[in-house]
């Protein structure tokens, strides 16, 4: 179901705000810092996570507001809401047609996948990045992937913490080292099969203007007895001051399919390219196992594109349906949206409809 009206209130820039979108190509013009990205960051919070920003709440409300914000948005007849109230600046409200609700619940009605600028740096930035950006997609697909992360990133930090001091307790330690091996095993058995189906999705797209990418994972063998090495390796690990095995240490390997190099080693064209393959072939998956398209945030996704992609990019966004959001500075790069698009200017802390 596509977002039909979209309210934010002392949310960034925007003292108040309401949109009411068509359900297929939305596009936020205006100039730089005007407040379009802030826009899909306040979409991007409807789903379990710390948004397309990663920031904490505390940054969201706006500057002179109430110390608060709220972000709501109306699919059909459900109505998904959420913010902070200024007494608890850090501590996050969810309601579902008025009722208390938690973030992994959010996903049962609204699936989003996002592409933003600080993406582009995807392939040569570290391996914790590329991990976040797979586990968002993961997240997509399953909102429960949420539960299992925060538990075995709790679990994590406990046993670091215990490791720290002079005489932990083995008991507390083999405990804590039980959670990690539960839920980290769910955590790399929906990364290894979205990149499998991932990968088959890529492979059977026609040749075209995106280049094919193909996938893998390294940095750790979900096959190995997780239980037995963080058991032996508590010495090595407290030396460390880090847990050194587990799928926290996995990373995402994106190979340019065509000419067999990774993808860090392309152009800057060329990653784009890959990431948004990455994404479309990523909404395809969702579309087929949820019954519904994600809706798809795509943040100055006309950067580093040529004519030709950028074109390629809008008739297939076109033909698979669904509601997409873009921003950008200029309306010309959008022209080949098409009909039925819903365009707004962006200024000011204030968003018109043209």
């Amino acid at each position: 179901m596509p977002i039909t009206r979209l309210s934010l209130t002392d949310f960034r820039s925007y003292t108040d705000a309401l949109i009411a979108p068509e359900p297929g190509f939305v596009v936020l013009t205006g100039d730089n810092g005007a407040g379009k990205t802030n826009v899909l960051e306040a979409i991007s919070l409807l789903a379990p996570g710390r948004g397309l920003r990663g920031s904490a709440l505390g940054e969201m409300a706006r500057h002179g507001g109430s110390g608060g914000f709220g972000v709501s948005v109306r699919m059909g007849d459900v109505e998904l809401g959420t913010g902070t109230l200024a007494a608890s600046p850090e501590r996050r409200i969810v309601r579902i047609n008025s009722a208390t609700a938690s973030a992994t619940a959010l996903g049962e009605w609204l699936s989003l996948v996002w592409l933003t600028p600080a993406q582009d740096r995807l392939f040569a930035e570290s391996a914790g990045s590329r991990r976040r950006f797979l586990d968002r997609l993961v997240l997509a697909l399953d909102p429960a992937h949420a539960h299992d992360s925060s538990r075995y990133e709790a679990a994590m930090r406990q046993r670091n913490r215990l490791l720290a001091g002079d005489r932990p307790d083995a008991e507390w330690l083999a405990a804590l080292e039980t959670a990690m091996v539960e839920h980290g095993a769910a955590i790399a058995a929906r990364r290894a099969s979205l990149v499998e189906s991932l990968g088959v999705r890529l492979a059977s797209e026609p040749a075209g203007p995106f280049a094919q990418a193909a996938l893998a994972l390294e940095g750790y063998d979900p096959t190995a007895d997780l239980a037995r090495d963080l058991a032996t390796g508590r010495a090595r690990d407290a030396a460390a001051n880090r847990t050194l095995v587990g799928p926290h240490r996995q990373d995402l390997l994106v190979t340019h399919l065509d000419k067999g190099v990774a993808a860090a080693s392309s152009s800057t064209g060329e990653q784009k390219a890959l990431l948004i393959g990455i994404i479309l072939a990523h909404a395809d998956l969702v579309a087929e196992a949820q019954g519904r398209r994600p809706i798809l945030l795509l943040d100055e996704v006309a950067a580093h594109l040529d004519p030709l992609r950028r074109a390629a990019l809008f008739d297939r966004l076109d033909l698979r349906g669904g509601q997409v959001w873009l921003t950008g500075t200029e309306r010309e790069p959008f022209a080949g949206v098409g009909k039925g698009a819903s365009w707004l200017t962006v200024a000011d802390g204030q968003i018109a409809l043209d």
